[in-house]
């Protein structure tokens, strides 16, 4: 199949980035588009850190842990001196670069004493918007080289409406900047290498690849699954496989290996390799099953499916039409080597996702350029019934996602949040002293929320080496008035508790028992996700508290 040069911004030719179209929608997208003086780069960019920051005040739901507890929290420790580090940090298995990104933040904050419970609430998920941002023009970008104008501009639109996309890609979890340095990176990578020379490519656009790369496997180590498959295609495509091995990939990954060992050296007060202990821990230890395992087979029957959402049909078609199976197989590669550990999460699989939205996207650019039979030879009214079928297309993406992506972002486990900015503002008025929480451990996010230095305690879950030793969490689910009994006989009281209502049946006569009243309650979610049924987060407070 025949190879399409891509034009750079001079308009010279740029094969380094060259892409089997799979069809001849470029020429469409060259010659046809009219609106081409406003979409420019910088209006698009415009456009959406505008819908990103939008989008980062919009989520207010409770999605996963580690976007607090792995991130916040530790930023919340360096520049204000207490936060809660996990058992994560204490074994060496992460990295402070992410952290440090919300520290500076943090720190802005504490010197301009913006540090209030708004800003230090809204402000993480702001900066990630920017981030966010940057991976839409990129996509945006990547399309246009792989495809032409027409379809990255159907691409973005995926992007933008997808309800996972929505959902997730503005939470301060490192996998959400993990997708952006993707993207970035994928824009600038070669993928194919044909073409015989150096001269035939910008080699400055391969180190600019692999340094974005090497960031991105430093902040999660397991990207190195996705450059793996690219690296060792474009080692056996490459005129050039010394100088790439030798004099680009080794010490550009050295250099930001050094540098990162460095930076945890200097957080850490002792030699740390994280990659390697992060490599010990999740894949030749399996100690991610500690937290739950899913089938083999999650990720293509349940967790991806879940992920595109009413997109998937239009990105199978769009890899079909396309032809462009390196790109698909990245996909395929990434999820089938998700699969053979044995815990799953969605976020794993988040960098991959935006190239699914560029096959949709792909899907409905070739609407604008193919009829059905019936519609043949019938003149305009082809084009009217052609513009019809794609109005029933895009209708059934929006009236799916747009729905989901705000029940999930503004509904679906929102007593998490609430209640803790219901914490610091009363921490703010000194109404509290100290607090624990009765509920499955991380449950909520922690002091980078309410931002004062309390007696808080949760329910440790740090992995065992021994099973038959249940954590403090396990043992309050399977017995939460026994737990409760005796925590409450044995311990200072604190003047909050905090906990499900699950769990709030069984303990609401000892509760009152100990002086404790219904102060408030959250509502959290309608359905139950890992355990029973979590529908209210509730506040008791110390009678004599109050």
């Amino acid at each position: 199949m025949r190879q399409r040069s891509i034009s750079g911004k001079n308009g010279t030719s740029d094969p380094s980035l060259n892409f089997k179209s799979g069809s001849e929608i470029q020429k469409q997208v060259r010659s046809g588009n009219g609106n081409n003086h406003f979409w420019t780069e910088r209006n698009i960019f415009i456009g959406c850190l505008g819908f990103r920051i939008i989008n980062a005040l919009l989520v207010q739901t409770y999605f996963n842990p580690d976007e607090h507890w792995q991130a916040l929290e530790v930023a919340h420790r360096i520049v204000f001196g207490y936060g809660h580090l996990t058992w994560e940090w204490e074994k060496g298995i992460r990295s402070y670069l992410h952290p440090l990104i919300f520290a500076l933040l943090y720190k802005i904050l504490a010197i301009f004493q913006l540090d209030t419970v708004w800003f230090m609430i809204k402000t993480p998920r702001l900066l990630q918007s920017l981030f966010a941002a940057i991976g839409d023009i990129y996509l945006y970008k990547l399309a246009d080289r792989c495809f032409g104008k027409h379809v990255s501009q159907w691409a973005l639109f995926c992007q933008m409406t997808n309800w996972f996309m929505f959902f997730c890609i503005t939470r301060t979890l490192s996998n959400s900047l993990e997708t952006v340095l993707t993207i970035v990176s994928l824009f600038y990578w070669p993928f194919y290498t044909s073409l015989p020379g150096e001269a035939h490519y910008s080699p400055m656009s391969r180190k600019i690849a692999l340094f974005v790369a090497a960031i991105c496997c430093a902040i999660r180590p397991t990207s190195a699954v996705l450059w793996f498959y690219l690296g060792i295609i474009h080692l056996y495509k490459a005129h050039d496989k010394t100088k790439f091995l030798f004099f680009e990939l080794i010490p550009i990954g050295a250099i930001v290996l050094v540098t990162t060992c460095l930076l945890d050296r200097w957080m850490y007060g002792t030699w740390i390799l994280v990659p390697l202990n992060f490599l010990k821990f999740n894949f030749l230890s399996a100690g991610g099953d500690y937290y739950g395992t899913h089938p083999w087979h999650w990720y293509f029957t349940q967790g991806f499916p879940a992920m595109a959402f009413t997109f998937l049909p239009l990105s199978v078609a769009g890899i079909w039409l396309s032809k462009e199976w390196q790109l698909a197989g990245l996909i395929g590669w990434v999820l089938g080597l998700y699969s053979v550990l044995g815990h799953k999460e969605f976020r794993f699989v988040l960098p991959v996702l935006p190239i699914t939205m560029m096959f949709s996207g792909y899907s409905l650019a070739e609407l604008d350029k193919h009829s059905f039979p019936s519609q043949q030879k019938m003149g305009k009214l082809n084009e009217t019934k052609k513009w019809s079928w794609k109005f029933y297309v895009i209708f059934i993406l929006l009236i799916t996602n747009i729905p989901t992506a705000l029940y999930m972002s503004l509904v679906h486990q929102r007593g998490s949040e609430a209640v803790m900015i219901f914490l610091a503002k009363e921490a703010d008025k000194g109404h509290v002293q100290s607090v624990t929480f009765l509920m499955p451990c991380h449950a909520t996010p922690y002091y980078a929320s309410v931002h004062k230095n309390l007696t808080m305690r949760f329910l440790d879950c740090t992995p065992s080496s021994t099973e038959q030793i249940m954590d403090e969490s396990d043992c309050f689910i399977r017995d939460p008035l026994g737990f409760a009994s005796n925590m409450l006989d044995s311990l200072p009281l604190p003047s909050h508790l905090v906990l499900f209502d699950a769990q709030e049946v069984q303990l609401r006569d000892i509760l009152a028992l100990h002086g404790y009243i219904k102060a408030q309650k959250y509502f959290h979610s309608h359905f139950r996700v890992d355990r029973e049924l979590q529908g209210y987060v509730v506040v008791y407070i110390q009678h004599q508290t109050v």
